[in-house]
């Protein structure tokens, strides 16, 4: 019997059960498009991690608080962990005063939520308290208006930047234009001298626009009540003078915070640069990618059994059909390529349905929840083969038994 006969004869055979056929093909489904929403997802994150990180600049480096996970005690022995924040603004200055040859710019950064109020509208965005370098260092300008200066940040001077989404949650307007008024910002008056140019979202679909900008003397005294900084930003003239200025940078705070050895064990800091910041986070993304992978995979798998028990209820149901078959000249290859070929038009059919059913999965969820994705042809291509695979792999054991039935034992059943 031919290749189209036997295609034929397994069609109609499932078109027969289309209820069955269907509910067979839904762990492949199943399987198939969680396959490509998960890899679609993890992608999508990855180059959102990728584009943010390269717009900031890939010279940058980042020093934050650490934890001394190693102390030693008045006895000189090793006490526990303490983690608690001991950067300055003053950190911040020296650096940037003592390794002008390797540093171009350095942006000390206090933030946090604070509550904003124009005209009676009420609203909560994020607070950044930094210095004028911070549009260099970190690569950020104005659409209108300007940054504050110099005098303004040493001065403590009451004025801002703020982002659009900031401008629509208290006008309204997505581009709405605040330059020139007078906004609240946990209870103090900041005048706004200039927009942001809009960054939309960040590597983890933070929203980058709904943010104040201030100097920082202001931030830490009026809004925050702090006296340490969270963050501070680096640039470096040349990306190959990134490893010398992170050696000076954690020698100079390591004298300075007057720590003792073990290091890095005992740094109550981190100095770290955009790319390595890239390679952990796409780990990180990775190894969720590849759990969330596995998951489908396993789904693949049951799938793949449920089609094996469907086949193997086929082939009881159809013993008299086989014993006929036989009887009148098939061959047991015959038998065994028809069952083989139902296996797999149900695995492909399933993969058919549940690339379609990801592919508008990810259009959806990025429709709908903003997260960016990307849909991957290798993926697509890798689900329909594993799916294939799959119906061909579990219905082997069912094609193989149809296959060795006695014909005069096939034709008594009843």
């Amino acid at each position: 019997m031919n290749l189209v006969e036997n295609l034929r004869l397994a069609i109609r055979a499932l078109r027969s059960n289309a209820l069955r056929t269907a509910l067979t093909m839904l762990g492949i489904i199943i399987g198939v498009a969680v396959t490509i929403l998960v890899v679609a997802i993890g992608q999508g994150a990855s180059q959102n991690i990728t584009n943010t990180i390269n717009q900031l600049g890939t010279n940058l480096l980042m020093v934050r608080p650490g934890q001394q996970r190693v102390q030693l005690t008045a006895a000189g022995r090793a006490g526990g962990a303490a983690s608690y924040n001991k950067l300055t603004l003053q950190d911040s200055n020296l650096i940037g005063q003592q390794f002008s040859n390797t540093i171009s710019g350095v942006a000390p950064q206090v933030r946090g939520n604070a509550q904003i109020t124009l005209r009676g509208t009420d609203a909560s965005t994020t607070v950044i308290g930094t210095n004028v370098a911070y549009p260099n260092v970190n690569n950020t300008t104005v659409r209108s208006g300007r940054f504050f200066t110099q005098f303004e940040d040493v001065g403590n001077q009451k004025v801002c930047v703020v982002g659009n989404s900031v401008a629509s949650k208290l006008t309204g307007n997505a581009n709405g234009d605040l330059t020139g008024m007078v906004i609240s910002v946990n209870h103090t008056d900041y005048r706004v001298v200039g927009m942001l140019t809009p960054k939309g979202a960040g590597a983890f679909g933070q929203d980058q626009d709904d943010t104040i900008i201030m100097p920082i003397t202001a931030a830490m005294q009026r809004v925050f009540a702090r006296t340490r900084i969270d963050m501070i930003s680096i640039s470096c003239y040349d990306q190959n003078d990134m490893s010398l200025a992170q050696e000076q940078i954690t020698a100079f705070l390591r004298s300075r915070h007057h720590l003792q050895p073990p290091f890095p064990a005992n740094d109550d800091f981190q100095v770290f640069s955009q790319t390595e910041l890239l390679v952990r986070q796409q780990s990180v993304t990775t190894t969720m990618t590849t759990l969330l992978t596995a998951v489908a995979v396993i789904s693949l798998i049951v799938g793949g059994i449920g089609i094996m028990n469907i086949m193997l209820v086929s082939v009881t149901e159809r013993t008299r059909e086989i014993g006929i078959r036989k009887a009148i000249g098939a061959t047991p290859g015959d038998i065994k390529n028809q069952f083989l070929i139902e296996a797999t038009i149900i695995s492909l059919a399933g993969g058919l349905c549940g690339v379609v059913l990801g592919i508008g999965s990810s259009f959806v969820l990025s429709a709908v929840a903003g997260w960016s994705t990307v849909v991957s042809p290798v993926a697509m291509t890798l689900a329909l083969f594993i799916s294939a695979a799959t119906g061909i792999f579990f219905g082997m054991y069912p094609a193989a038994k149809a296959a060795a039935l006695h014909p005069i034992e096939a034709l008594r059943y009843e």
